[in-house]
């Protein structure tokens, strides 16, 4: 069984889509999955023991996307299923190009003209949810059940407990909390866990600020990670983790797919559909408030109070409650 998934751009939307792919994977369990995705979903995914190939779709830094989408087809072939995360025009073009006849995606102008299954599915629900049935709009037999997050990448083992802290998150300002409150709640913790820095290319000012703020306040025991490691370590290290801090992130959901303790922090995003999921020792921090979720990269009124209100304290309590 051939089955072909365009994975969402994100590394968390990947991730929360790992649910949808362990039930294909249940369902059909003689396939052989080939991923088409960015470079982050692809590093993340590919590890999964039934994947025959994985692809890092590149056509649309090409001259002519839709000639090098149409090649991209054709290299690819012909498939018996073919679903995409994706809600996106080139990639109901590129089910298309394939020539497989079940082609699965959420329903859109494009979709509906081009592929074979477009299901209406509500986005007022977890994201994971939201994959899962599309994953399975052609399966009679689903009880309707969306397992976990679930990652092939080993854990990194450490030496002591470790506390891992993500002040970052890729999609804009907006959802990130303050470099200095993710350092006073590393701080009060230093004493029983050693602590991670983790941080991508572009957020190392920020990496580097908690750093310059542990050492103000005469902590030693922590290494930033900022910008120094691949997706799979990124994987391996926050997997590793007694205790995570975090931004809705992708690192968020990585966490939750290794169920690493985790209290997240949430402003302008809707933690209905993309919280961590099914991990059974999380807890969110957000504050109420009229103008979230917003869902808008910078704060469009300009004050970022669902953010600048949550204190350190806050999230003191919270990894207090989790009773690690």
């Amino acid at each position: 069984m051939k089955i072909l998934i365009i994975l969402p751009n994100w590394l968390g939307d990947a991730v929360m889509a790992t649910p949808a792919i362990e039930l294909l994977a249940s369902h059909y369990p003689n396939a052989d999955f080939t991923f088409v995705g960015s470079y982050a979903s692809i590093e993340a995914i590919k590890y999964h023991p039934l994947c025959k190939k994985a692809i890092v779709d590149k056509t649309k830094k090409a001259s002519s996307r839709l000639l090098a989408t149409f090649k991209l087809a054709r290299e690819l072939g012909e498939f018996n299923l073919a679903i995409s995360f994706r809600n996106h025009f080139y990639s109901s073009l590129l089910l298309r190009f394939t020539n497989t006849v079940v082609c699965i995606a959420k329903k859109s102008w494009h979709s509906m003209f081009l592929l074979s299954h477009t299901p209406s599915i509500s986005s007022n629900q977890h994201l994971s949810k939201q994959y899962a049935k599309l994953a399975m709009t052609d399966v009679d037999s689903w009880d309707n059940t969306t397992p976990e997050l679930k990652l092939y990448i080993e854990a990194e083992i450490f030496k002591k407990p470790t506390l891992g802290i993500n002040a970052g998150a890729t999609y804009g300002s907006a959802k990130r909390w303050y470099p200095e409150r993710f350092a006073d709640v590393a701080k009060e913790f230093s004493n029983k866990f050693d602590i991670i820095i983790f941080g991508g290319p572009n957020e190392v000012e920020m990496a580097n600020e908690i750093e310059q703020n542990l050492k103000a306040s005469h902590v030693e025991n922590y290494i930033n990670l900022a910008a120094k490691t691949t997706i799979k370590e990124l994987c391996a290290n926050i997997a590793g983790c007694s205790l995570f801090i975090t931004n809705d992130s992708g690192p968020m959901h990585v966490a939750a797919a290794y169920q690493v303790p985790t209290v997240s922090i949430f402003g302008p995003t809707k933690h209905k559909e993309t919280s961590q999921w099914m991990n059974k020792k999380s807890k969110i921090v957000r504050h109420e408030l009229d103008c979230a979720p917003c869902m808008k990269r910078e704060c469009p009124l300009g004050h970022h109070d669902c953010m600048k209100g949550i204190t350190a304290s806050e999230v003191i309590e919270a990894v207090k409650e989790l009773d690690i």
